[in-house]
Parts: C-alpha cells; sequence; structure tokens
C-alpha cells in the first residue's frame, strides 16, 4: 500500500476497557457459596453423629442408609476442597497476568482502534485489508475537522502500516496532537471491502489493582489480550 501522507483503517474500537465488576462478583459469589457448603458440612456432621448416639440399640440405622450418608459426606467434604484448589488456581493465574503484563512495559504495542497520536509530524496506523482494494481514507483532528483525505491501491494483508506527516490536501502542516481515521475499501468489481485500523503506542504504566491488570497505552487502557502484536 502506498503511504504518501497518511492513515490507516477503521475499526469500530474505542480500545479504552470498562472495569468490569465480574470479578467482585465472582469473588462474593465464591465466599457465600464456600460458606453456604461448610455450614451445610458442619451441619451434617451434627446430624449425624447426634443420629448415632440416639439410635435404638434394638432397632440400629439400616446399614444401606448409613452408606448413603458417608457418600453424601464424604461428597461434601470432597466438593469443600476443590473450592479451596479453585480458589489458589485463580491466585496463580492472577499472579501470572500480572508478571506478564510488566514485561510490557516501555514496549511498543499494536491495537484495535482508529485514533493514533502525531507525534514530531508523524502517525501511524495499521490496516487490516481482506483482499485487494482501493482504500479511501479520511482524518480527522480532535474536533472531528476532517484535515486529510486520500485514496490508495492496497494488496491484501492483516497489518499493512500507514503513516501520514501531518499536512492536509492544502499543504497546511497540521500539530502534533490525537487523530482518527476512517477507510473504506472497494475490490476491482466495486465490491465493498471492509477495513479494520489498529493503532500503535508505547505501554507507559500497568495498574495491577485491576483483574485482569491494565495497560496504558497512549493514554488508554487495555487488557494483555487486546494486545495484537509488539512493534520493535
Amino acid at each position: 500500500m502506498t503511504t504518501t501522507n497518511a492513515a490507516t483503517a477503521p475499526s469500530v474500537i474505542s480500545g479504552t476497557t470498562q472495569t468490569s465488576s465480574s470479578s467482585s462478583s465472582s469473588s462474593s459469589l465464591s465466599s457465600t457459596t464456600g460458606s453456604t457448603l461448610a455450614g451445610n458440612f458442619q451441619t451434617f456432621l451434627t446430624l449425624l453423629t447426634t443420629q448415632l448416639q440416639n439410635q435404638n440399640p434394638l432397632d440400629p440405622l439400616d446399614t444401606n442408609q448409613f452408606t448413603q450418608q458417608l457418600v453424601q459426606f464424604a461428597g461434601v467434604e470432597q466438593q469443600l476442597k476443590t473450592n479451596t484448589e479453585l480458589s489458589t488456581l485463580v491466585s496463580l493465574q492472577q499472579t501470572t497476568q500480572a508478571t506478564q503484563a510488566l514485561n510490557f512495559v516501555g514496549k511498543t504495542a499494536v491495537v484495535d482502534g482508529t485514533t493514533a497520536t502525531m507525534t514530531n509530524s508523524s502517525a501511524t496506523w495499521h490496516l487490516n485489508v481482506p483482499s485487494s482494494a482501493t482504500v479511501d481514507i479520511s482524518i480527522a483532528n480532535s474536533s472531528g475537522q476532517t484535515v486529510f483525505t486520500g485514496k490508495y491501491t492496497a494488496g491484501a494483508g492483516s497489518d499493512i502500516p500507514f503513516t501520514w506527516n501531518g499536512q492536509g490536501n492544502d499543504g497546511t502542516q497540521w500539530p502534533d496532537g490525537k487523530y482518527t481515521i476512517s477507510a473504506t475499501g472497494k475490490d476491482a468489481s466495486g465490491n465493498s471491502v471492509g477495513v479494520a485500523a489498529q493503532v500503535q503506542g508505547t505501554v507507559s504504566s500497568v495498574d495491577l489493582t485491576q483483574s485482569p491488570p491494565l495497560l496504558t497505552i497512549d493514554g488508554s487502557t487495555y487488557t494483555v489480550s487486546q494486545v495484537k502484536s509488539i512493534v520493535n
């Protein structure tokens, strides 16, 4: 794809990750479930021992019933142990996620998005073009004003870099800042081709208080799973 003055392809993703309450809800549910099971376990033990202590020696508890109760007892105990082990696994997974996230600090990451920051008169997007097409690109500033438009021929590719030097169609040099791209494509038969965009930025920090941890890239937050690639 020829890159003269500008552009990338759009993908309708803001890039900002909303903090989910699912983690706290899950933790609360797990705690409630564990307390309920523990309570049932203790109640079952009390009932079983009381029943054994007060049974009629001339008419003792039926062997089959007693066996079933022991099986139930073992089942509840096993479920309590399983919940404990699952909690340990979740804790280990969170530690792994935190370690993985810290490794991204200082690196340049590519994520889904259409808004890039122009620095030193250069802004770069990465376009995903499923098939060869003529791509119409439009770039707008933070106020929504269109500052550049262009038409380019692009071959099929999943990571085609598009760099804009900050110059408008009339030669005006626009200042550094945030710019948003939109791109549409048409193949040789005139059929629409979906063009998606990704942006790149340096991972400046990691918020380990969130689960999963959040990476700060160019002022927006992302999870590790949203990182598409790392650029050297």
